[in-house]
């Protein structure tokens, strides 16, 4: 079964699906559907994500750290 959403966008957001839909002669449903389904697919995959900038007290730039060499 189909279902209908409505979504709140950005001008930005709009104006970017508006021009994709004209180049690609998509329609701005498709687009939005294919995206879903692409970030779907990838779900679980990068779970690793959530904790970037997690552990606190490690230096900005690890590689400033001590004892690092460039090869």
């Amino acid at each position: 079964m189909r279902r209908a959403l409505n979504v709140r966008l950005t001008d930005d957001l709009f104006q970017w699906l508006k021009s994709t839909s004209r180049i690609t002669g998509m329609p701005v449903s498709r687009i939005v559907r294919e995206h879903l389904e692409d970030a779907k697919a990838k779900e679980g995959k990068q779970r690793f994500l959530r904790h970037l900038g997690a552990i606190k007290g490690l230096p900005r730039d690890l590689s400033s750290r001590n004892g690092y060499s460039r090869c």
